[in-house]
């Protein structure tokens, strides 16, 4: 079992998801899944989603196929309540509820993803291509893993081993008509008595993408490799699996600056609109991975299982082709030994579990933004569930220790860092119940406390972040941050109508956050400083936050082919005990409305199977809740975009020959500029008076899969 909250298993879906089933006359069966009927894997065993206190989502492999992005944050960030963070097309940070970076945990291949997630402009190094579906956990999980988790948890599952005695392989491919974007995915996996393997090979590329007011985007191309490989055993004791992978990114940077007569973007001089090669300013990211995973059945229902893994993260921005400017390399190992008992006496079940991790990172570049240090940290947690009549309840414990050395520059002839030590201490746990009222509706309930300490960026950088285009200034007396949420849930599901809605309310002291220097600092800062000079200034500080909101989301089924669906996200924040322009949380999420309308044409025919056709809207509001103390953050007016979908497989003998699917993006291309994209604060167009880069135009896509059964 992997560390998560709730694995689901194989046949596990959403609630909104529907399985269907179909015959040779072209008519389809369609059974809508209740939410009762859905089993997952918990910490403490196996049970049923219904008897689950806290939010979560699934995104289907059929829903990742059937949607078009440019990165694996991407394609799920039109989920209630999840967010990105976007430099451009390329770069995505993932935001749950209102939180993101060192707030939101990563995991993948079963170990927290480790690549320096303190930038803004640093995304996420995982291949799409290699993701099955996708887990995510609404709230704090500091019970699971302790620090870094306090917004949740995103789990990117890949396919599961083959059944005993198969082999198979797979070509998919992709291209987008925007920015050219062309990618291709080959696997081959099987299970020889035990045996298990699987393999695949990347690669993506994409040029300048484009809009309307700013034509094509100087900086936005980006290339993408990666390959990774399986291996191990599945036997009646268990399982042992090593998984070895690599993942390669070279983003071009968007910088935004426009030429002062023409508000035109500028470009180096090696730069072309449709040209997939880097240009200055770029990054260039190397992620390597081992991560070898155990599980073991022990006594009457028991199971222990190990995980141990190697990370390691080379992160370079070059300003020249030949000389890296900042060279992050951070090297991580994952540890995790987890007892899960079966029946503990009077329907009891229990996990015990011991995690943490060791970190050691190094500048290699002629400049540095945050010093180098070491870190390691320790946590133990003991969790337990008990279901009986129409009540589950379920709660744990958690406490973790942070021990982080920086290491300073003293000696050097500029010194920039200073030497310092922290030993951080957190509790954390979680206790929630879930009703069951009726066999389609189903009431939880759960409060949770969460930990999270301080990143070295927001303790100790000092220096230019060309990323961002600021100076930034870290603060050591930065205490861990505590929070206090509590979630609440109505879910029902029937025939004709799936409806679910989930609020919270979060209250977290010693909220860490970016705040812009005032005039008087900043001069202060430009004459001590030559290096700051033409930058704004930015410092960490502390406050006491506030967030609340919810999702809402209600699926219809008027008649058995058509499915109409809508959700609505909120979140609302707040800064306690500061003036009115310093009141709400920079990079608060704008309300956001979707609707999606799909009519499945034909379940399967001779020829055909699974067609499908969609139309959608998403309505992003207006954001006037923003933190515009000095000037930090702008309001955002709303907009609304028009897609489209539609695919089916093509058979051939009863077999899929390949599945296609396409897809249509704003198609009205709208020019929008999201609340989040960093490229809103982009230089002024003295033309127009538009401030900032806008978002991607009108794209179409199209993908297809082709299976091979060997």
């Amino acid at each position: 079992m992997l560390l998560l909250p709730f694995h689901l298993g194989v046949a596990a879906q959403s609630v909104h998801q529907h399985v269907a089933e179909s015959d040779s006359t072209c008519e389809e069966d369609e059974l809508h899944v209740k939410l009762s009927e859905v089993v997952v894997n918990g910490v403490t065993g196996q049970s049923l989603l219904r008897e689950s206190p806290l939010p979560f989502l699934v995104v289907s492999n059929k829903e990742l196929t059937r949607s078009s992005s440019t990165n694996v944050i991407d394609a799920i960030a039109r989920m209630p309540g999840i967010s990105q963070l976007t430099t451009g097309s390329g770069i995505s940070k993932p935001v749950i509820r209102g939180l993101g970076y060192n707030r939101v945990a990563v995991v993948n291949d079963g170990v927290r993803q480790e690549g320096q997630q303190w930038g803004d402009e640093h995304g996420i190094e995982i291949d799409a291509a290699s993701v099955n579906s996708v887990e995510i956990l609404k709230g704090p999980a500091s019970l699971m893993y302790g620090s870094d988790a306090m917004a949740g948890v995103i789990v990117f599952r890949s396919s599961p081993t083959l059944p005993q005695g198969t082999m198979k392989a797979n070509v998919q491919t992709e291209y987008q008509t925007n920015n050219g974007l062309f990618d291709y995915s080959l696997n081959f996996g099987g299970n020889k008595q035990g045996v298990v393997w699987n393999m695949r090979y990347s690669e993506k590329m994409a040029h300048a993408y484009k809009n309307k007011w700013d034509g094509r985007v100087p900086g936005s191309q980006f290339h993408e490799r990666a390959a990774n490989a399986l291996v191990g055993l599945n036997k009646q004791w268990g399982f042992s699996h090593l998984t070895l992978g690599y993942y390669h990114l070279t983003p071009s940077i968007i910088e935004g600056e426009r030429d002062e007569d023409t508000g035109e973007l500028e470009a180096s001089d090696d730069w072309k609109p449709k040209g997939y090669g880097k240009t200055t300013p770029f990054q260039q990211i190397h992620h390597y991975k081992a991560v070898l995973d155990n599980s073991f059945y022990v006594g009457d229902g028991g199971r222990l299982n190990a995980v141990v893994g190697y990370q390691q993260n080379r992160r370079q921005e070059f300003e020249e082709p030949d000389e890296a400017e900042l060279d992050f390399m951070l090297h991580t190992m994952n540890y995790d030994v987890r007892y899960i008992s079966g029946d503990f006496g009077g329907g009891w079940k229990v996990s015990t579990d011991v995690n943490g991790m060791w970190q050691q990172s190094l500048n290699k570049g002629e400049e540095a933004l945050i010093p180098a240090y070491k870190l390691f940290d320790f946590g133990i947690f003991t969790t337990a569930t008990r279901t009986w009549d129409r009540w589950n309840l379920s709660g744990g414990l958690r406490f973790d220790q942070r021990r982080l050395h920086s290491q300073g520059d003293e000696g050097e002839e500029e010194e920039r860092f200073h030497d310092f030590k922290k030993n951080l201490n957190g509790l954390s746990g979680s206790i929630g119940t879930t009703y069951c009222a009726s066999d389609n509706l189903h009431i939880r309930l759960n409060a949770s406390r969460g930990f999270r300490a301080p990143n070295l960026s927001e303790l100790g950088s000092n220096g230019v972040h060309e990323g961002s285009l600021r100076y930034e200034m870290g603060n050591d007396g930065l205490k861990p941050e505590y929070s206090w949420q509590i979630d609440f849930g109505i879910d029902y599901s029937s025939h004709i109508i799936s409806a679910q809605l989930s609020l919270f309310a979060n209250h977290i002291d010693n909220f860490i956050f970016l705040q812009r220097m005032t005039a008087a600092e900043e001069k202060a800062l430009h004459e001590s400083n030559e290096e700051s000079v033409g930058y704004d200034g930015f410092r960490y500080t502390a406050g006491t936050a506030r967030l609340w909101g919810g999702e809402a989301s209600v699926v219809v089924h008027p008649f058995r082919k058509l499915h109409i669906e809508n959700t609505f996200s909120y979140v609302a924040t707040r800064l306690l005990h500061q003036g009115n322009d310093s009141r709400y949380l920079p990079y608060t999420p704008e309300p956001r409305w979707t609707m999606n309308v799909r009519c499945d044409l034909l379940r399967q025919c001779k020829h055909v199977a699974e067609s499908y056709a969609s139309i959608g809207l998403e309505c992003h509001l207006e954001q006037d809740h923003v933190f515009t103390a000095n000037d930090t953050e702008t309001a955002t007016p709303s907009y609304t975009l028009l897609n489209a979908a539609a695919g089916t497989d093509v058979l051939l003998h009863g077999k899929t020959l390949f599945s296609i699917s396409l897809t249509a993006n704003n198609l009205l291309n709208r020019a929008y500029q999201n609340h989040l994209s960093r490229l809103k604060y982009a230089d002024v167009n003295n033309v127009t008076g538009r401030r900032g880069v806008f978002n991607m135009g009108r794209n179409f896509g199209i993908k297809v899969s082709v299976p091979i059964a060997l």
